[in-house]
């Protein structure tokens, strides 16, 4: 089993930054993958990034390309989620996830993920 747990949401305005963590425990050989995915109400839950947990490769939605990063410190176990150049439209619930993928584009689709957080919220205002 992998644990999930998410910090650093909260309220920022349009243009600022907040950058989320997620510390991550349990049988790390589990997975060899994580992202982040965000669920605003009334839509679907969207990969936002992910990054392979052994290597230095990332993916981007392409609503966030240029504007989050997502990054590991695997000596710490946590994931992070720098989000500069907040708009309104990415006010969601965030989740990390965790899953083990042979293409790591698939873990920005949510049929691949094993393991969840329970998510942090993150209000954008105009």
């Amino acid at each position: 089993q992998v644990q999930l747990v998410e910090y650093g949401g909260g309220s920022v305005q349009a243009g600022g930054s907040l950058r989320l963590s997620c510390v991550v425990s349990g049988k790390t050989s589990s997975r060899n993958s994580m992202a982040w995915f965000r669920q605003a109400p009334g839509q679907e839950r969207e990969g936002v990034a992910c990054i392979y947990t052994d290597y230095d490769s990332q993916r981007y939605g392409d609503s966030v390309k240029g504007r989050f990063t997502i990054s590991q410190d695997n000596a710490k176990n946590t994931v992070y989620l720098q989000m500069n150049s907040l708009r309104p439209e990415d006010t969601a619930m965030y989740y990390c996830a965790a899953g083990s993928v042979a293409r790591l584009l698939d873990m920005l689709n949510r049929d691949f993920v094993r393991y969840w957080g329970q998510g942090t919220q993150v209000t954008v205002s105009s």
